[in-house]
């Protein structure tokens, strides 16, 4: 089963902490990471005048025993070892940011997550990444491969391979 997770950065040394957070994200997964490309982003919904985002796209196979709340702890873990504090204004600027994109055929939504992820197929910087990893993929709620999404989006992010 694939988790596909995205990653974001845009406080401190971005590209560094992306790199750090594949090898943190690798000792989740019971195969190697599959791992994106970094991509450079104009914000989306943040604050104005909000530093760039470095985003990112992970695919790992879970443990066994692992659950979708329980790898959202340990993100949520990893956020807060990368220097990530409670968020003060919605989107705000942040070392780390992860989020489970699909847990496997997985659809829920509770108080800690839903998935898939809500708006994922509407983000360039989410597709872009992801279609470099998992470009015939149809998640959960979609009838579409991820590249064909990608393809049919109506971009307005500026958005740039590192």
């Amino acid at each position: 089963m694939s988790v596909y997770i995205s990653l974001g950065s845009n406080l401190g040394d971005s590209v560094f902490t992306l790199e750090r957070a594949f090898v943190e994200l690798q000792k989740l997964s019971v195969r190697p990471v599959q791992k994106s490309s970094l991509w450079r982003s104009t914000p989306v919904d943040c604050p104005p005048g909000s530093p760039d985002f470095v985003n990112a796209a992970a695919s790992l196979e879970p443990l066994q025993e692992e659950t979708p709340e329980s790898l959202i702890i340990k993100l949520q873990a990893l956020e807060d070892k990368f220097g990530r504090i409670p968020k003060e204004v919605l989107n705000e600027p942040r070392p780390l940011d992860l989020d489970i994109i699909a847990f496997g055929e997985e659809i829920r939504e509770t108080t800690q997550l839903t998935l898939p992820h809500p708006r994922w197929y509407q983000r360039q910087f989410v597709l872009e990444p992801l279609s470099e990893i998992a470009p015939e993929a149809i998640l959960p709620g979609q009838t579409l491969p991820v590249i064909q999404l990608l393809s049919e989006l109506d971009a307005k992010e500026d958005l740039a391979r590192l």
